[in-house]
């Protein structure tokens, strides 16, 4: 299939396809006049790299993690293991940073509401 097929049915654009290919992460045959052509199983690569970007991955992240899906070894899937480790503490630690962050909004929150209920009170004298 063309290149616009893919991007049609993996649900991703033609650009996406594109970048894939420049980072590494997915590979076409060439016709003799340069147009890329994929088969079936590129369908399921892009949705594969489409979970791992939802999932927060960077590409070169995934590019790390892609020989324990391109070549299962005991080694690679050791490495990939050792990788996804790191990437989950990283977002642990994101959590923590964006549940702090929603802490302190909740503080602003309260203090703005009881400065308008100060404001908006009959005074008291």
């Amino acid at each position: 299939m063309r290149i616009g097929e893919l991007a049609a049915r993996a649900g991703v654009s033609v650009r996406s396809l594109r970048y894939y290919e420049e980072q590494g992460l997915l590979a076409s045959a060439r016709s003799a006049s340069g147009q890329r052509h994929y088969t079936e199983a590129h369908v399921e690569r892009v949705t594969f790299l489409q979970r791992m970007y939802t999932a927060g991955l960077s590409s070169r992240t995934i590019a790390e993690l892609l020989p324990c899906v391109d070549s299962p070894s005991e080694e690679n899937a050791d490495a990939a293991l050792i990788r996804m480790a790191e990437e989950r503490e990283r977002l642990s630690e994101h959590i923590a940073d964006l549940a702090h962050t929603r802490d302190a909004l909740d503080v602003l929150m309260a203090t703005n509401r009881a400065h308008r209920a100060r404001l908006n009170s009959p005074a008291t004298g």
